[in-house]
Protein backbone atom coordinates (compact mmCIF):
# COMPACT_ATOMS: atom_id res chain seq x y z
CA UNK A 1 0.00 0.00 0.00
CA UNK A 2 1.28 3.47 -0.90
CA UNK A 3 1.15 5.75 2.14
CA UNK A 4 0.86 9.53 2.40
CA UNK A 5 0.95 12.37 4.92
CA UNK A 6 -1.13 15.48 4.38
CA UNK A 7 -0.06 18.94 5.53
CA UNK A 8 -2.42 21.95 5.76
CA UNK A 9 -5.21 19.45 5.12
CA UNK A 10 -8.19 21.77 5.59
CA UNK A 11 -11.48 19.92 5.16
CA UNK A 12 -9.74 17.02 3.42
CA UNK A 13 -10.42 17.46 -0.30
CA UNK A 14 -6.97 16.23 -1.24
CA UNK A 15 -7.08 13.52 1.44
CA UNK A 16 -10.36 12.18 0.08
CA UNK A 17 -9.02 12.28 -3.48
CA UNK A 18 -5.94 10.30 -2.47
CA UNK A 19 -8.03 7.70 -0.68
CA UNK A 20 -10.33 7.38 -3.69
CA UNK A 21 -7.23 6.80 -5.83
CA UNK A 22 -6.06 3.98 -3.56
CA UNK A 23 -3.42 5.81 -1.51
CA UNK A 24 -3.58 5.38 2.26
CA UNK A 25 -3.47 8.60 4.30
CA UNK A 26 -1.58 7.94 7.52
CA UNK A 27 -2.14 11.32 9.12
CA UNK A 28 -3.18 14.91 8.50
CA UNK A 29 -1.72 18.10 9.94
CA UNK A 30 -4.11 21.05 10.29
CA UNK A 31 -4.24 23.99 12.69
CA UNK A 32 -7.90 25.05 12.28
CA UNK A 33 -10.10 23.50 14.97
CA UNK A 34 -13.27 23.30 12.87
CA UNK A 35 -11.45 21.78 9.90
CA UNK A 36 -9.94 19.18 12.23
CA UNK A 37 -13.44 18.30 13.45
CA UNK A 38 -14.48 17.85 9.82
CA UNK A 39 -11.50 15.57 9.21
CA UNK A 40 -12.34 13.44 12.24
CA UNK A 41 -15.98 13.19 11.15
CA UNK A 42 -15.11 11.82 7.72
CA UNK A 43 -11.81 9.96 8.00
CA UNK A 44 -10.30 7.24 10.18
CA UNK A 45 -6.66 8.31 10.05
CA UNK A 46 -4.83 10.34 12.69
CA UNK A 47 -5.59 14.06 12.69
CA UNK A 48 -2.93 16.32 14.22
CA UNK A 49 -4.49 19.60 15.34
CA UNK A 50 -1.20 21.41 15.50
CA UNK A 51 1.00 24.24 14.30
CA UNK A 52 3.43 22.89 11.71
CA UNK A 53 6.01 25.51 12.71
CA UNK A 54 6.31 23.77 16.09
CA UNK A 55 6.62 20.18 14.78
CA UNK A 56 9.92 18.37 14.43
CA UNK A 57 10.42 16.01 11.50
CA UNK A 58 12.63 13.04 12.14
CA UNK A 59 10.71 11.69 15.14
CA UNK A 60 7.46 11.56 13.13
CA UNK A 61 6.19 8.48 11.29
CA UNK A 62 7.33 8.31 7.69
CA UNK A 63 5.30 7.90 4.48
CA UNK A 64 5.90 7.39 0.77
CA UNK A 65 4.20 10.65 -0.25
CA UNK A 66 4.17 14.06 1.44
CA UNK A 67 1.40 16.45 0.37
CA UNK A 68 1.51 20.20 1.03
CA UNK A 69 -1.54 22.36 0.29
CA UNK A 70 -0.43 25.38 2.30
CA UNK A 71 -2.64 28.51 2.35
CA UNK A 72 -2.80 30.40 -0.95
CA UNK A 73 -4.24 33.76 0.15
CA UNK A 74 -0.92 35.60 0.12
CA UNK A 75 0.00 34.27 -3.34
CA UNK A 76 -3.27 35.09 -5.10
CA UNK A 77 -4.08 38.10 -7.27
CA UNK A 78 -6.88 39.16 -4.96
CA UNK A 79 -4.19 39.82 -2.33
CA UNK A 80 -2.93 42.69 -4.50
CA UNK A 81 -6.13 44.59 -3.70
CA UNK A 82 -5.42 44.41 0.02
CA UNK A 83 -1.66 44.82 -0.29
CA UNK A 84 -1.08 41.38 1.20
CA UNK A 85 0.42 39.57 -1.79
CA UNK A 86 3.60 39.05 0.12
CA UNK A 87 4.08 35.31 0.00
CA UNK A 88 4.17 33.24 3.14
CA UNK A 89 6.85 31.39 5.06
CA UNK A 90 4.61 28.39 5.78
CA UNK A 91 5.96 26.78 2.61
CA UNK A 92 9.37 26.65 4.31
CA UNK A 93 8.01 24.31 6.96
CA UNK A 94 6.64 21.90 4.39
CA UNK A 95 9.98 22.24 2.56
CA UNK A 96 11.72 21.43 5.86
CA UNK A 97 9.73 18.21 6.25
CA UNK A 98 10.45 17.10 2.70
CA UNK A 99 14.14 18.02 2.84
CA UNK A 100 14.71 16.10 6.07
CA UNK A 101 12.41 13.11 5.55
CA UNK A 102 13.20 12.67 1.82
CA UNK A 103 9.96 10.87 0.86
CA UNK A 104 9.76 9.08 -2.48
CA UNK A 105 7.25 11.68 -3.73
CA UNK A 106 6.13 15.11 -2.64
CA UNK A 107 3.18 17.11 -3.97
CA UNK A 108 2.38 20.80 -3.70
CA UNK A 109 -0.93 22.41 -4.69
CA UNK A 110 -1.42 26.16 -4.78
CA UNK A 111 -2.60 29.06 -6.94
CA UNK A 112 -0.77 29.90 -10.20
CA UNK A 113 0.31 33.18 -8.59
CA UNK A 114 2.84 31.24 -6.51
CA UNK A 115 5.04 31.09 -9.63
CA UNK A 116 5.82 34.78 -9.16
CA UNK A 117 7.64 34.05 -5.90
CA UNK A 118 11.08 32.95 -7.05
CA UNK A 119 12.33 31.95 -3.59
CA UNK A 120 9.32 29.68 -3.07
CA UNK A 121 9.65 28.08 -6.49
CA UNK A 122 13.41 27.59 -6.12
CA UNK A 123 12.91 25.75 -2.83
CA UNK A 124 10.09 23.57 -4.12
CA UNK A 125 11.56 22.72 -7.52
CA UNK A 126 15.33 22.52 -6.95
CA UNK A 127 15.55 19.98 -4.16
CA UNK A 128 18.57 17.71 -4.69
CA UNK A 129 17.76 14.09 -5.57
CA UNK A 130 14.34 14.89 -7.04
CA UNK A 131 12.92 15.10 -10.53
CA UNK A 132 10.34 17.86 -10.45
CA UNK A 133 7.37 18.62 -12.68
CA UNK A 134 5.41 21.88 -12.53
CA UNK A 135 1.92 21.65 -14.01
CA UNK A 136 0.22 25.04 -14.38
CA UNK A 137 -2.55 25.75 -14.81
CA UNK A 138 -4.50 22.63 -13.95
CA UNK A 139 -8.17 23.60 -14.17
CA UNK A 140 -10.88 21.92 -12.12
CA UNK A 141 -13.24 22.37 -15.09
CA UNK A 142 -11.78 19.16 -16.50
CA UNK A 143 -13.85 17.35 -13.89
CA UNK A 144 -16.33 19.80 -12.38
CA UNK A 145 -18.49 22.75 -13.48
CA UNK A 146 -16.12 25.23 -11.83
CA UNK A 147 -13.29 27.44 -13.10
CA UNK A 148 -10.45 26.82 -10.67
CA UNK A 149 -6.90 27.03 -11.97
CA UNK A 150 -4.15 25.60 -9.86
CA UNK A 151 -0.40 25.02 -9.82
CA UNK A 152 0.71 21.46 -9.09
CA UNK A 153 4.31 20.56 -8.23
CA UNK A 154 5.26 16.88 -8.18
CA UNK A 155 8.71 15.83 -7.05
CA UNK A 156 9.81 12.20 -7.48
CA UNK A 157 13.03 10.36 -6.68
CA UNK A 158 12.99 8.75 -10.15
CA UNK A 159 12.05 10.26 -13.52
CA UNK A 160 8.34 10.74 -14.12
CA UNK A 161 8.19 12.65 -17.33
CA UNK A 162 4.68 12.12 -18.59
CA UNK A 163 1.45 12.95 -16.77
CA UNK A 164 -1.80 11.76 -18.27
CA UNK A 165 -4.74 14.11 -18.15
CA UNK A 166 -8.23 12.68 -17.76
CA UNK A 167 -10.35 11.87 -20.77
CA UNK A 168 -13.73 12.15 -19.14
CA UNK A 169 -16.78 14.35 -19.43
CA UNK A 170 -16.97 16.79 -16.53
CA UNK A 171 -19.94 16.78 -14.20
CA UNK A 172 -22.56 19.24 -15.45
CA UNK A 173 -23.94 22.09 -13.40
CA UNK A 174 -27.50 20.83 -13.80
CA UNK A 175 -26.43 17.53 -12.24
CA UNK A 176 -25.39 19.13 -8.96
CA UNK A 177 -28.08 21.80 -8.52
CA UNK A 178 -31.27 21.06 -6.59
CA UNK A 179 -33.85 22.93 -8.62
CA UNK A 180 -36.49 24.81 -6.66
CA UNK A 181 -35.05 24.35 -3.17
CA UNK A 182 -35.19 27.22 -0.70
CA UNK A 183 -31.75 28.56 0.23
CA UNK A 184 -31.23 31.29 2.80
CA UNK A 185 -30.43 34.55 0.99
CA UNK A 186 -29.37 37.50 3.18
CA UNK A 187 -30.92 40.90 2.31
CA UNK A 188 -27.70 42.04 0.63
CA UNK A 189 -28.16 39.38 -2.09
CA UNK A 190 -31.17 41.23 -3.51
CA UNK A 191 -29.44 44.57 -3.06
CA UNK A 192 -26.52 43.36 -5.17
CA UNK A 193 -28.92 42.01 -7.79
CA UNK A 194 -30.56 45.44 -7.87
CA UNK A 195 -27.23 47.17 -8.51
CA UNK A 196 -26.64 48.61 -5.04
CA UNK A 197 -22.98 47.58 -5.11
CA UNK A 198 -20.18 48.35 -7.55
CA UNK A 199 -20.01 44.79 -8.84
CA UNK A 200 -22.96 42.78 -10.07
CA UNK A 201 -23.14 39.11 -8.98
CA UNK A 202 -21.78 36.36 -11.20
CA UNK A 203 -24.90 34.41 -12.13
CA UNK A 204 -24.35 30.90 -13.50
CA UNK A 205 -26.98 29.08 -15.55
CA UNK A 206 -27.66 25.35 -15.38
CA UNK A 207 -25.66 24.81 -18.57
CA UNK A 208 -22.77 27.00 -17.38
CA UNK A 209 -19.58 26.80 -15.34
CA UNK A 210 -19.30 28.52 -11.98
CA UNK A 211 -16.44 30.84 -11.02
CA UNK A 212 -13.91 29.66 -8.47
CA UNK A 213 -15.36 28.62 -5.13
CA UNK A 214 -13.94 30.98 -2.51
CA UNK A 215 -13.78 30.86 1.27
CA UNK A 216 -15.15 34.42 1.36
CA UNK A 217 -18.55 32.98 0.40
CA UNK A 218 -18.96 32.42 4.13
CA UNK A 219 -19.12 36.21 4.54
CA UNK A 220 -20.78 37.30 1.30
CA UNK A 221 -23.14 34.98 -0.57
CA UNK A 222 -24.14 37.62 -3.10
CA UNK A 223 -21.08 37.49 -5.39
CA UNK A 224 -21.80 34.06 -6.87
CA UNK A 225 -25.38 33.02 -7.59
CA UNK A 226 -27.07 30.18 -9.44
CA UNK A 227 -30.10 30.52 -11.70
CA UNK A 228 -31.84 27.18 -11.18
CA UNK A 229 -34.68 28.07 -13.56
CA UNK A 230 -37.04 28.99 -10.76
CA UNK A 231 -35.02 31.54 -8.82
CA UNK A 232 -31.66 33.29 -8.73
CA UNK A 233 -30.16 32.47 -5.38
CA UNK A 234 -26.99 31.54 -3.47
CA UNK A 235 -25.64 28.00 -3.60
CA UNK A 236 -26.64 25.71 -0.77
CA UNK A 237 -23.85 24.17 1.29
CA UNK A 238 -24.49 20.82 -0.40
CA UNK A 239 -24.31 22.38 -3.88
CA UNK A 240 -21.16 24.34 -3.02
CA UNK A 241 -19.58 21.13 -1.80
CA UNK A 242 -20.55 19.34 -5.02
CA UNK A 243 -18.85 22.11 -7.01
CA UNK A 244 -15.66 20.99 -5.26
CA UNK A 245 -16.39 17.31 -5.79
CA UNK A 246 -17.42 16.45 -2.22
CA UNK A 247 -19.95 13.60 -2.14
CA UNK A 248 -23.35 13.92 -0.53
CA UNK A 249 -22.33 11.87 2.50
CA UNK A 250 -19.42 14.17 3.40
CA UNK A 251 -20.16 16.23 6.50
CA UNK A 252 -18.73 19.62 7.46
CA UNK A 253 -18.32 20.63 11.09
CA UNK A 254 -19.66 23.92 12.41
CA UNK A 255 -22.20 26.32 10.96
CA UNK A 256 -23.14 26.83 7.32
CA UNK A 257 -20.67 29.73 7.23
CA UNK A 258 -17.95 27.40 8.53
CA UNK A 259 -18.86 24.92 5.81
CA UNK A 260 -18.69 27.51 3.01
CA UNK A 261 -15.26 28.60 4.25
CA UNK A 262 -13.91 25.05 4.39
CA UNK A 263 -15.28 24.22 0.95
CA UNK A 264 -13.83 27.37 -0.60
CA UNK A 265 -10.40 26.59 0.83
CA UNK A 266 -10.43 22.93 -0.23
CA UNK A 267 -8.64 21.12 -3.04
CA UNK A 268 -11.24 19.79 -5.51
CA UNK A 269 -11.69 16.12 -4.71
CA UNK A 270 -11.53 15.10 -8.38
CA UNK A 271 -8.23 16.92 -8.80
CA UNK A 272 -6.91 14.96 -5.83
CA UNK A 273 -8.10 11.70 -7.40
CA UNK A 274 -6.28 12.54 -10.64
CA UNK A 275 -3.03 13.35 -8.80
CA UNK A 276 -3.38 10.21 -6.69
CA UNK A 277 -3.87 7.98 -9.72
CA UNK A 278 -0.81 9.47 -11.40
CA UNK A 279 1.25 8.85 -8.26
CA UNK A 280 0.03 5.26 -8.19
CA UNK A 281 1.05 4.88 -11.82
CA UNK A 282 4.54 6.13 -10.90
CA UNK A 283 4.89 3.56 -8.11
CA UNK A 284 3.45 0.76 -10.25
CA UNK A 285 5.87 1.54 -13.09
CA UNK A 286 8.94 1.26 -10.89
CA UNK A 287 7.60 -1.78 -9.06
CA UNK A 288 7.24 -3.60 -12.38
CA UNK A 289 10.68 -2.56 -13.60
CA UNK A 290 12.46 -3.37 -10.35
Amino acid sequence: MITAKSYFSGAGGMDLGMLEAGIDILESFEIDKTACETLRMNFNHKVNESDITKITVLDQQDADVYIGTFPCTKYSRIADIHGTRTGDDLFLHFFRHVALAQPEVYIVENVPGMKKFQVVMECLTRLPNYYVRVECPVNANMWLPQERKRLIVIGTKKPFNHLRYPECKPVRMKDIIDVGIEVYAPDYVQRRLNGAYRDKPIITELDGIAPTCVAHYSKDRSTRLINDGKSIRPYSVLEYGRLQGFPKWFRFAGTDNDAYKQIGNAVPVDMGIWIGKEIRRYFNHYTKTA
